[in-house]
């Protein structure tokens, strides 16, 4: 017979557990930007949140979390707590398109989920955290911007390009793109979405994927391609870094693909920092 739900070493949480939760997200707060910004948007339960939380509890304590969404993405986990939430992954069946976080961590929850979920479409094993809590090192593009709700169609061509050359898939192949639009809207309409439009056209555009207390981070850094190694792309994220910090969080954040030797240049340059590593499986 098993443990009661509430003293398994894993479980799903809920609201009476943001206190605790809270805690455990605030161990890594670069890092863990993303799940502590639905965390603090949606609090814990699963019908707000549009996944599940789970909490592996150590002599009654919460030990470690992990969101178990569109994204599978485990919080301050270590050997243990990536192998019970393995496990817990692996009796559900894959419901989602990646895992996504720490790299220590993802990597040792695949070494756990590939014998029955592999092979992955795609290992990223070093994906370098970075981090920037001063004014940008270059000059802000006075021409990026905030996107306005009536230019959504201006930008979703750009969103569509940078998502099928980083992830690899296009946005729109399941279901014409409503439920990829819908989200690119969301971003514009909580004013955080950043772009230069030239002619109508965008030649730069940026997004701030997750907010939560002083961190923010960057997503979807795209820049037209036969502007690209002009500048444009330094200068618009030094403007992105800029613009978050006067309105959304001291600290913002990115991580990037450790053979993206271009976009690490540029982030080198604009004056982020090495804050850690991460790791993204890709299904």
């Amino acid at each position: 017979m098993g443990l009661p739900l509430r003293s398994a070493p894993i479980r799903l949480l809920d609201d009476r557990d943001l206190p605790a939760a809270r805690e455990v997200l605030a161990r890594n707060p670069i890092a863990d930007v993303f799940v502590a910004s639905r965390v603090q948007a949606c609090g814990l339960a699963p019908w707000r949140l549009g996944a599940q939380m789970w909490g592996h509890m150590v002599d009654g304590q919460l030990a470690a979390l992990c969101y178990s969404g569109a994204n599978l993405w485990p919080v301050a986990a270590g050997p243990a707590s990536a192998k019970v939430f393995a496990e817990r992954a692996r009796r559900q069946g894959r419901r989602c398109s990646s895992i996504v976080g720490v790299a220590e961590t993802v990597l040792a929850m695949w070494r756990h989920l590939e014998p029955g979920w592999g092979p992955a479409r795609e290992v990223r094993a070093d994906q370098p955290l970075l981090a920037i809590s001063k004014p940008p090192a270059v000059a802000p593009d006075p021409a990026v911007r905030q996107v306005r709700p009536d230019e959504l169609d201006v930008l979703l061509p750009a969103c569509v390009a940078m998502f099928t050359e980083e992830i690899g898939v296009s946005p729109v192949r399941d279901d014409g793109g409503a439920l990829y639009r819908a989200r690119v809207a969301e971003f514009v309409n909580q004013r955080r979405s950043f772009a230069r439009i030239e002619d109508g056209r965008v030649v730069f555009k940026a997004e701030i994927g997750a907010v939560a207390g002083d961190v923010c981070q960057i997503q979807g850094v795209w820049v037209a391609p036969e502007l690209r190694g002009t500048g444009i792309g330094t200068a618009g994220t030094a403007s992105v870094v800029a613009l978050a910090q006067a309105t959304l969080a001291p600290v913002v954040s990115l991580y990037v693909n450790g053979y993206n030797h271009a976009a690490r240049r540029v982030y080198d340059r604009v004056g982020f920092y090495r804050a850690g590593t991460f790791a993204s499986i890709l299904f």
